[in-house]
């Protein structure tokens, strides 16, 4: 899969098929820091991404 971290715009590829909260965990990061985008749907930690999807990790940012 074909991973694009925001704003940085890092590339990291990974094998094979693996749920989000997986993917999250591989790369050291917290779910609650970032959100997980498939096309134009929002991933939930449960959810598979396939060995061919690409997905972008985007910090979650907040403001008052």
């Amino acid at each position: 899969m074909q991973i694009t971290l925001l704003p940085q715009r890092r590339q990291i590829e990974l094998d094979g098929r693996r749920r989000v909260a997986d993917i999250l965990r591989h790369l050291g990061l917290l779910p609650g820091t970032v959100m997980v985008i498939r096309g134009d749907s929002l991933m939930c930690d449960s959810d598979l991404i396939e060995a061919d999807d690409a997905i972008e990790i985007r910090n979650v940012i907040s403001g008052g």
